[in-house]
């Protein structure tokens, strides 16, 4: 086995009934693809999931990486010892050094888990000739069962495993098990926020950026490439679809109600992306909308657009504030990449009074008018395909875009 390792723990996979060994194996691919270059191993037990890598892959990385993993509560680097009560201690007296225990008058806990009945000590045994460790190392800490400073976890089970205080990890399903959708990533907060919903519901998500050269520039592609790469390890890898859609755009501007571009144009996403989606065999689109944010946003505006389209539109965001997108995005390192000054087509060619409450069947006759079917065709013949794989890095990829 490699010299480092690192307990999982598994969330929401556990209440899982016959078909658990589909999410757990789905997660331990996931594991694999984002450290493929470490030699990863896996071992599972109940409810825990143990990945040995090589010393060069770096514990920040590992955090890193296992932070953007989904189907993951918590995470922590482990030790191992034989089920000895000496060599137990033994390893403590070997880990505690290098560990977040300091000698400055905090507290401490011990908490075990002794999953092996047969294990001639108890965890209260365990946990008392533990404690006594400690205080022999540092003096000056002193016991708190509740509200520790430090802690030192034990899990007796095949072996025994020793671990400090765990990370938190991101929760939900793993990518993949949830089935396929394709997200309309704008360069914008929200849509960046809403592909991260959706993967933590287990949804495996590609990319559809519309770009409209000369009117949004390269600078603004390359902002949605690095927003791609940003969510890419939460995404399990994913691809980003590049329609250059600028004669299209510039159909609807000129042939178009004034007051409805900006409806024209989501109801040509819509059917754009339903064909790339069909493609990939993906049966979902999902949108970073929110209810009344903007025009486009209204409930008679969303009929409309949802009507462009066989399949389901998901809007994970449509009951929040911007506020909390915000916070989301923060915590997920988008947003300063988000607001560059950058902005995409749905901006550029959006009018100064667009229809905010329009009727659905006059809408459709109207869209209909403007014969967009030559026009998404052109488009996605010409369309761009970048890929960006589990640990977000761009890859090359001989393929056909569709």
């Amino acid at each position: 086995m490699s010299d480092k390792l690192y307990l999982i723990k598994e969330g929401e996979i556990s209440l899982k009934g016959g078909n658990r060994h589909v999410f757990e194996r789905k997660l331990r691919d996931n594991i694999r693809e984002k450290f493929k270059g470490y030699s990863p191993k896996i071992e599972r037990q109940k409810g825990r999931v143990y990945l040995y890598l090589d010393e060069k892959c770096s514990d920040a990385f590992i955090s890193f990486m296992l932070e953007r993993t989904f189907g993951i509560t918590g995470f922590a680097r482990a030790y191992k010892a034989e089920k000895d009560i000496d060599r137990i201690i033994e390893k403590v007296r070997e880990i505690l050094p290098s560990s977040p225990f300091t000698d400055d008058g905090g507290t401490f806990r011990i908490d075990c888990r002794r999953e092996d009945k047969g294990f001639p000590l108890s965890s209260h045994e365990i946990s008392i000739r533990l404690a006594c460790l400690v205080h022999e190392l540092y003096p000056s800490l002193s016991v708190n069962l509740k509200n520790a400073d430090y802690t030192l976890s034990v899990e007796v089970r095949d072996d025994v495993y020793l671990y400090f205080d765990s990370a938190k990890g991101a929760g939900g399903l793993p990518v993949s098990t949830a089935g396929r959708a394709v997200l309309l990533l704008s360069g914008g907060i929200d849509s960046p926020v809403a592909a991260y919903y959706m993967a933590k519901r287990g949804v495996k998500l590609d990319c559809i950026y519309f770009h409209a050269y000369p009117y949004t520039s390269d600078e603004a592609l390359e902002k949605v490439k690095k927003l791609a790469s940003l969510i890419a390890p939460y995404l399990e890898g994913t691809r980003l679809y590049v329609v250059p859609f600028t004669d299209g755009q510039l159909r609807i501007k000129k042939k178009s109600y004034i007051d409805e571009t900006t409806l024209m144009f989501r109801a040509s996403m819509m059917q754009t992306a339903e064909r790339i989606a069909k493609a990939k065999k993906a049966t979902a689109i999902v949108t970073g909308e929110a209810l009344s944010q903007v025009a486009s946003q209204t409930l008679s505006a969303m009929n409309f657009t949802d009507s462009m389209t066989s399949l389901v539109v998901l809007r994970p965001l449509v009951g929040m504030d911007k506020e909390e997108i915000i916070t989301v995005s923060k915590k997920i390192g988008t947003y300063e990449t988000s607001i560059l000054p950058y902005e995409d087509c749905c901006v550029i060619f959006s009018p100064k009074h667009p229809v905010t409450n329009p009727d659905k069947e006059e809408s459709r006759k109207h869209y209909e008018a403007l014969e967009m079917d030559e026009e998404i065709e052109k488009a996605i013949e010409k369309m761009q395909v970048f890929y960006f794989n589990a640990r977000g890095e761009e890859e090359e990829k001989s393929q056909s875009p569709l």
